[in-house]
């Protein structure tokens, strides 16, 4: 039952986060609402017991390539000013409740011992075991994943650079 839960707090919370991502006009909110679907993500890697995928998941993707997209953000620069007028004033309680579920998520998935492995003895989450599955079955997707992010990278610089000529 405590799983279930989870699965929908969090489930919830990726889908926001990615609709936060696409639907916001300031690119350094749509970032922040990647960042909330990956940690999302992450939850629902622990509650599975793959806690090593947990935290590649936070390390590298919410922490490295997100650094790196925000910095590509701030080189492209965002030359918009800022209203800073309190638009939503419902939005601040409501993230004060959802932060507050997220604790009491946390204490339940610590409480419930659900962070614990697999009932069937198999080993699940380990680094021999991810590393034999990514480097023998996956290496080739891990390997074009790669090189998408850095293609990806490079192309915000150039395009961050890119100055339009008037046509006539």
């Amino acid at each position: 039952m405590t799983e279930l839960i989870l699965f929908v707090l969090f489930g919830v919370g990726a889908l926001a986060g990615a609709i936060m991502m696409v639907a916001s006009r300031n690119p350094v909110y749509s970032a922040l609402g990647l960042i909330g679907t990956m940690f999302s993500i992450a939850v629902l890697y622990v509650v599975n017991g793959a806690h090593f995928v947990a935290a590649v998941q936070i390390v590298v993707y919410a922490g490295a390539v997100m650094t790196l997209f925000l910095f590509v953000i701030m080189l492209i620069g965002v030359d918009q000013p800022e209203d800073t007028t309190e638009q939503l004033p419902i939005q601040r309680p409501a993230a004060l409740a959802l932060g507050a579920i997220l604790l009491i998520g946390f204490v339940v998935v610590i409480a419930a011992g659900t962070l614990a492995g697999s009932d069937d003895g198999t080993v699940v989450g380990t680094v021999e075991a991810i590393a034999d599955e990514l480097f023998t079955n996956w290496l080739l997707p891990f390997e074009v994943t790669t090189l998408l992010l850095v293609i990806a990278s490079v192309g915000a610089i150039v395009l961050a650079q890119f100055k339009l000529r008037d046509r006539k």
